[in-house]
């Protein structure tokens, strides 16, 4: 079994959950998501099966898009609404809905965060929410995270009450935290903040009208046609670009060979996808990092073609 199966992740359980779930269902070890997405939140999560696995990390670097929505008036210890209250602020004026969109503009481009110290990332070799768990406040590295598009999904020109909620669609960077994100807005009104709801809606080139639930993937399964929804390994790759190789050289790429830099790939710094004239990829290619006229594999994909 070979291929990307993108599922739909319910609220209640964590990524890996949904791995050992769709192990037991798939009755095969060789699966592996593609990046944490917390229990509370719901969407797309692409899974790798078999040799797809291969590229799972070239998923999880690529662009992601949220259904996001911001609570004002208290924050909470996770940044979301599972956690315990930190501070209370009743909304005690009106938001016009220019403030508002004049926010979500000054959050576009480039911006700065601090991981939420329950979040997954490692400090010391130790993850932050298991600080957080045990009391323990340390200091977060700062990273820099690209919001391609904020969207306001609100048609008020008030938002009034005490407390005040809209939702929002969102384009990111890989490594945004929306629940960050969701603060960062809060704290620019004036207020305390928190993520309230959250659903992914695209990983890469995966999108919510693609995802099945467990119970389809189990049906597939029952049926003997889980291999007609499997989503073949060259999907994960479809936004890198490509290095179009004929037989000959195909045969050299699956030993591993160093290749020669076309001239319009020259200026291409990340990931290059070597595939047949039927694009089937067979290789991942970088620059060589001491020989700019040359590309070096990075991992074969396929040893057969």
């Amino acid at each position: 079994m070979e291929g990307i199966l993108p599922l739909y992740k319910p609220a209640g359980l964590t990524s890996h959950d949904c791995v050992f779930r769709l192990r037991k269902i798939l009755k095969t070890k060789k699966v592996g998501h593609t990046g944490t997405l917390d229990p509370d939140v719901t969407g797309v999560l692409p899974i790798c099966i078999g040799k797809a696995t291969k590229v799972a990390e070239y998923i999880t670097d690529a662009g992601k898009a949220y259904l996001g929505e911001v609570t004002i008036g208290f924050s909470t210890t996770t940044e979301d609404a599972s956690g315990e209250l930190v501070e209370r602020k009743t909304v005690n004026r009106v938001i016009k809905r220019d403030e508002i969109l004049q926010v979500l503009q000054s959050l576009t481009g480039e911006i700065q965060q601090t991981p939420p110290m329950y979040s997954a990332v490692k400090v010391g070799g130790v993850r932050l929410y298991e600080y957080a768990r045990k009391g323990i406040e340390v200091e977060r590295p700062t990273r820099i995270v690209s919001i391609y598009s904020i969207e306001l999904l609100d048609e008020r020109e008030k938002f009034e009450g005490e407390m005040i909620s809209f939702r929002f669609q969102v384009r990111c960077s890989k490594g945004t935290y929306i629940r960050t994100l969701a603060v960062m807005i809060g704290e620019k009104l004036g207020f305390p903040a928190h993520m309230s709801y959250l659903q992914r809606t695209q990983s890469a080139s995966f999108t919510l009208e693609n995802c099945l639930t467990f119970d389809e993937i189990e049906r597939h399964m029952e049926d003997g046609t889980i291999s007609n929804v499997l989503r073949p390994l060259e999907t994960a790759l479809s936004h890198l670009p490509k290095l179009r190789i004929n037989d000959k050289v195909a045969e050299k790429v699956k030993n591993g060979a160093v290749l020669p830099t076309p001239e319009d790939l020259k200026t291409i710094n990340g990931p290059i996808i070597a595939e047949t004239d039927d694009g089937t990829a067979l290789a991942i290619y970088a620059k060589h990092p001491s020989k700019p006229d040359l590309l070096k594999p990075v991992k074969v994909l396929r040893n057969e073609f």
